[in-house]
C-alpha cells in the first residue's frame, strides 16, 4: 500500500521525530529567533521529522494567530526537506477537523490526532471522531494515545478497526507497555507506522519492531538521539543501546515536573532559549536545578552540546 506524499516523495516517519519546544521570549510572546535557530539545529543533526504545536510545544496556550504563526514559520524554516507534522487534537470532534484544516493551509504534512481530552468518548466514539478527521480535513492523519494527559485510552482493537483508512498512516502510542506494543505491531505496513511514544522504552521498541519515536529528549541531544534511533530501526541492536544506556539520567531528568518544563530548562541552561513555558505550568523549581546541570554536565562529551551554560 504505498503511503502519503511529501511534496513529491512518499511521507517517511521513522527514527527520531522530535516533539518540538515552543520558545518563547521574556516577554511571553513567540520568540521566533530560537524556534528557527532549534529547527536549523535539528535538521543539521538528523532528526527524521519534527512534531510543532504538540502537548511538548504547548499547544493549548497558544492563541490561533500564534498557532498558525508557528506551523507556517516551522514549514518555510523547514522547506521540505523533512516532514513537518501539527498536534491538532481538540476535545471535540468539530474543534479537532477545523484544526486540522488549518494546519492543512499552512503547509503541514500530517496531523498528530491525540485522543479528545476530558470528555471520555467510548470506542466507538474514538472510531468515529477519527474517521471524521481522516475523511474531511485533507490531510494524513497520526493517531495519538496518551491516556496518561486525556484520561482515554485508544485500544488496539479500534486502532485495527481505523489503519484501514488510507488516510490514517500510524499511531504515536504514548502506553509504555511492551504487550500493547505487540498488539499494534502486527498493524504495520507500508502505509501505516508505529511510533513509540515514550523515551524510555523507545529504544527496546524500535528494535523490537517499532518504526521511531516521538520524542522530548531529542530536543535536548538531538544527533546522539537520532543516531541511536537510527541504528535501533536499521537492526543495530547493541549499538542503539549503549547510546541509549548513556540517556537514562536525561530520560529520568525530563520527568522530574510535568513536560515540557524540565525540557525548556535544559534548552535555557544550554543556551539555547528562555527557560519560561505559559501559565499554568512555570519554570522548573529550584529544587532541581543542581540536577539538571548535572545531567547537562554527564552528557557534556556529546559534541552536539554547547560548552557553556547561562
Amino acid at each position: 500500500m504505498p503511503g502519503p506524499m511529501l511534496g513529491t516523495t512518499a511521507l517517511s516517519l521513522k527514527g527520531s521525530v522530535c516533539a518540538l519546544v515552543t520558545p518563547f521570549a521574556g516577554d511571553g510572546s513567540l520568540d521566533e529567533d530560537a524556534l528557527l535557530t532549534l529547527i536549523d539545529w535539528h535538521l543539521d543533526a538528523g532528526t527524521r521529522a519534527l512534531v510543532v504545536a504538540g502537548s511538548t510545544g504547548e499547544a493549548a496556550m497558544l492563541d490561533e494567530a500564534e498557532y498558525r504563526r508557528l506551523l507556517e514559520l516551522s514549514v518555510a524554516r523547514v522547506a521540505g526537506r523533512i516532514p513537518v507534522l501539527a498536534g491538532t487534537g481538540a476535545a471535540g470532534t468539530a474543534r479537532t477537523l477545523a484544526q486540522t484544516k488549518l494546519a492543512r493551509d499552512c503547509g503541514i504534512d500530517a496531523a498528530l490526532v491525540a485522543t479528545p481530552h476530558y470528555v471520555r468518548p467510548t470506542q466507538e466514539g474514538l472510531f468515529r471522531h477519527f474517521s471524521v478527521i481522516a475523511d474531511e480535513s485533507g490531510l494524513p492523519v497520526v493517531l495519538y494515545n496518551v491516556p496518561a494527559r486525556t484520561a482515554c485510552d485508544l485500544q488496539p482493537a479500534t486502532v485495527e478497526r481505523l489503519h484501514r483508512h488510507p488516510a490514517i498512516i500510524g499511531i504515536k502510542e504514548a502506553v509504555a507497555d511492551p504487550g500493547r506494543l505487540a498488539e499494534l505491531l502486527p498493524l504495520r505496513h507500508d502505509g501505516f507506522v508505529i511510533l513509540s511514544g515514550d523515551d524510555e522504552t523507545a529504544c527496546a521498541a524500535m528494535t523490537g519492531g517499532a518504526d521511531g519515536v516521538v520524542s522530548v529528549a531529542a530536543n535536548i541531544v538531538p544527533r546522539a538521539f537520532a543516531q541511536m534511533c537510527d541504528h535501533a530501526v536499521g537492526g543495530q541492536a547493541d549499538a542503539a543501546r549503549a547510546i541509549d544506556a548513556g540517556l537514562r539520567d536525561l530520560y529520568a531528568m525530563l520527568g522530574a515536573e510535568p513536560n515540557p518544563i524540565p525540557a525548556k530548562w535544559l534548552l535555557h541552561r544550554l543556551g539555547w532559549m528562555g527557560p519560561e513555558p505559559r501559565l499554568p505550568l512555570t519554570p522548573l523549581s529550584a529544587a532541581h536545578h543542581a540536577r539538571a546541570d548535572a545531567v547537562l554536565a554527564n552528557l557534556a562529551g556529546l559534541a552536539e552540546l554547547r560548552t557553556e551554560t547561562r
